[in-house]
């Protein structure tokens, strides 16, 4: 169907696109801005940062608390220890949360948030190190930190200048620089990030072949050497729709599927050697290897199994409908 708009949205329709491209194009001015002013403030701060015994504690009021929030929830999910705690809070008992091993990143934009006092003021009683975020170096919040990382002084996007816009973005991406330069400095790995994410969407695809595969008695194995009654017997029993094959020293050499029998079937098939149709060298792949992967080299080969070894011994196998039922794709 196609739909027709009248004058009136047409002139409205070009308002409201040049309003975005005008945000936009003022939100990148201000991320390029915040791109040229990187220095060596930020390598302190992550010095600080990784070498903090305690906890990384965020604070900041109104939208600067909101990005705070998100900025601590990425640091703790990617190796760093953190909470936020709300500076009105703070000053009612709350500053007994943080502690002289933590490190404080307190955000303000205009850097002169009277709910900040109480927690800075704690800092400097108890030598806790602080960290600034904000615009003005020279404001309360800039002259109080031990580190001063300095947003863009360069507006908001907001039509009327006051809404934090421009402001916010350079904050979260800013945050977004300490999650990330974090990760590299620690070496952090889809392996720990999948330890602190095992569940929604994230936990299903950083599964690991091991979580998955199946072991021990369900596996369908016989020697190399069997014939191919015990090979259909196998593969039935086991209901994996294929049979691997070890030779004396327990090494997979081969594979055979439901289709590898049905495309030799003959009347004489029964009375062949297992090992004469098999595939040999089969596909195989590693217990710490990620589920996904395991998926992908399925899908590629145009596969519904895949052996799991150890030094080329068959510990498992995993079916592409434990990747399917378990949310992997």
């Amino acid at each position: 169907m196609t739909v027709t708009l009248d004058k009136t949205d047409s002139v409205q329709l070009l308002k409201d696109k040049d309003c975005a491209i005008r945000t936009v194009d003022m939100e990148v001015d201000t991320l390029e801005k915040l791109k040229n002013s990187i220095g060596a403030e930020l390598t302190d701060a992550l010095d600080a940062m990784q070498s903090a015994k305690g906890r990384i504690i965020i604070t900041g009021m109104g939208k600067s608390g909101h990005i705070g929030k998100k900025i601590a929830a990425s640091l703790a999910s990617t190796g760093t220890p953190s909470f936020f705690v709300h500076p009105a809070e703070a000053s009612h008992g709350d500053l007994g949360m943080i502690t002289e091993d933590d490190v404080v990143l307190a955000i303000s934009n205009s850097g002169e948030s009277k709910e900040l006092v109480d927690i800075l003021n704690y800092c400097k009683r108890f030598g806790i190190k602080l960290i600034s975020i904000t615009k003005n170096p020279q404001s309360s919040l800039g002259k109080a930190g031990d580190i001063v990382l300095t947003l863009p002084n360069n507006g908001e996007a907001c039509p009327l200048g006051l809404a934090p816009t421009s402001s916010t973005t350079a904050t979260l991406v800013l945050g977004d620089i300490l999650t990330t330069c974090l990760i590299e400095r620690k070496g952090f790995t889809k392996e720990d990030f999948n330890n602190r994410h095992p569940g929604g969407k994230l936990g299903s695809i950083l599964q690991k072949v091991s979580d998955l595969m199946h072991t021990g008695e369900e596996m369908p194995i016989l020697d190399e050497k069997s014939g191919m009654k015990e090979a259909l017997l196998e593969m039935t029993t086991k209901r994996l729709g294929c049979v691997g094959f070890i030779n004396s020293d327990g090494e997979l050499t081969g594979m055979l599927t439901d289709g590898d029998l049905r495309r030799c079937l003959s009347p004489q098939v029964l009375e062949r050697c297992a090992g004469e149709l098999m595939t040999k060298n089969p596909k195989t792949i590693s217990k710490d290897a990620m589920a996904s992967s395991a998926m992908k080299i399925m899908h590629d080969k145009k596969i519904t199994n895949l052996f799991v070894v150890e030094n080329k011994k068959p510990v498992g196998i995993i079916h592409i409908h434990d990747l399917l039922n378990n949310g992997v794709i």
